[in-house]
């Protein structure tokens, strides 16, 4: 199976291909899904003396961890109001401190391995579309004084300066976040994972699983795994082999489109070199690539096929911001499965003895990935217990046939509050 068509996916580094599985093997840990929960938890295990075999259904990051936006910050996609309800400020601030070890993963990483391909550039814009000045500066006061990380805060004067738009009024910038080619970011760890002495099988999907018992088996269409641990890190495209897990997860659909060369008119427009999303349940997320191209995603749906109109869709959400480009052409659309739980927190440790599960990123897994894969890591070696902070969020059904449909409902009640509260700003 190849790539889909995406931005990432012609920038792509020269990288292998890896097999299917055709044989019967033993191992110390067997992974499966090939994305950066899977290949972030295989490098730690790696690093720790396992043995490691990543079973992958279609290629290295084909799914969401390949496709998405790029950004990396800190933080987790239910936001820290929910971690505080369940667990406390105490505890609260040491999940967000394991995000911010999970940021810090990334960039480590493209130091150390020298991933100069990922293009890192430093730096995230987050803008609001209604007037409340109040509640911006008193939400990067309570996260520099609650958690000690800094955000500073920006007028609608400020962003005038960055901006030549009449959408955003106030904002922040996080000077700790980045963003960078994700897909040639998991293809430099995959690399890394092979010279470490890790197995990696593509085009090799998980149809059986029996996880009874001290030792597990895995099997593939043309081969057969046994190992002590199995670590479940499927998102969006998780297969039916995941049971008990799949029925957790939301697979929720976002779309990103990359614009023609835009030339000098671009910098006229976004006079910043940051990342930039604004904060509505469906995000404008957006950044300059390639010097003068827009890549630039947005709106979500439980639908998971590509809609015809994409393009045209995202092209509206781009003009909406910035009326000048209506003449702009789209040279790439494509679309990708996110994983949620109803929580919108991660899956994040042990189901049951020997079997873990790292997932559910919910549209925020650049740096919940990674700090994922190094918990689960340590709790298989045995190094440290602190997965058990996600306890907490534990596995929830996600409402059968009918969950879509209810997650349908409460983005369009939200996209009408959103409508709503910035139609009374202007």
């Amino acid at each position: 199976m190849t790539y889909p068509d995406t931005y990432y996916s012609r920038t792509a580094v020269e990288h292998a291909t890896y097999p299917p599985l055709t044989q019967n093997l033993e191992t110390d840990v067997c992974i499966i899904g090939g994305g950066l929960a899977g290949l972030s938890c295989a490098l730690e295990l790696l690093n720790k003396g396992k043995s490691v075999t990543i079973l992958e259904a279609n290629r290295v990051a084909w799914g969401a961890s390949g496709r998405n936006g790029g950004f990396v910050s800190s933080g987790f996609a239910g936001g820290q109001a929910i971690v505080e309800k369940r667990l406390g400020i105490d505890k609260a601030r040491d999940v967000f401190a394991l995000s911010l070890e999970g940021v810090n993963m990334v960039r480590d990483n493209i130091a150390d391995l020298k991933l100069e391909e990922v293009n890192p550039s430093p730096g995230m814009l987050s803008v609001i579309r209604y007037n409340d000045p109040d509640g911006m500066k008193q939400h990067c006061d309570y996260m520099a004084k609650q958690y000690d990380y800094p955000l500073d805060y920006l007028s609608q004067d400020d962003l005038q300066e960055k901006f030549k738009t009449t959408r955003y009024y106030q904002g922040n910038f996080d000077k700790g976040a980045f963003h960078f080619q994700p897909l040639n970011y998991c293809l430099g760890l995959a690399r890394e994972i092979t010279n470490k002495g890790g197995l990696i099988f593509e085009n090799s999907e998980a149809i059986e699983m029996k996880l009874d018992g001290p030792t597990k088996e895995i099997h593939t269409a043309n081969g057969h795994i046994k190992t002590k641990d199995v670590v479940l890190c499927g998102g969006g495209y998780s297969g039916g082999v995941f049971d008990r897990l799949r029925r957790a997860l939301l697979p929720i659909a976002t779309y990103v489109v990359v614009t023609e060369k835009l030339g000098t008119r671009v910098h006229d427009l976004v006079k910043t070199s940051a990342a930039i999303l604004d904060d509505r349940q469906a995000s404008d997320y957006y950044r300059i690539i390639d010097e003068d191209r827009l890549l630039w995603g947005g709106r979500i749906t439980t639908r998971t096929s590509q809609p015809k109109r994409l393009a045209q869709l995202l092209k509206q959400d781009i003009t909406n911001v910035y009326p000048e480009l209506a003449d702009v052409k789209i040279d790439m659309a494509w679309t990708g499965l996110m994983a949620y739980a109803r929580h919108k927190m991660p899956y994040i440790g042990e189901l049951k003895s020997g079997v873990w599960s790292c997932t559910a990123f919910g549209g925020h897994g650049m740096n919940t990935a990674p700090i994922g894969g190094r918990l689960v890591a340590e709790g298989i070696a045995q190094t440290s217990d602190r997965h058990k902070l996600f306890k907490a969020f534990d596995l929830e059904w996600n409402g059968g046939i009918f969950g879509p449909l209810a997650a349908q409902s409460v983005y369009w009640g939200m996209r009408i509050s959103d409508r709503w509260r910035e139609a009374t700003s202007r």
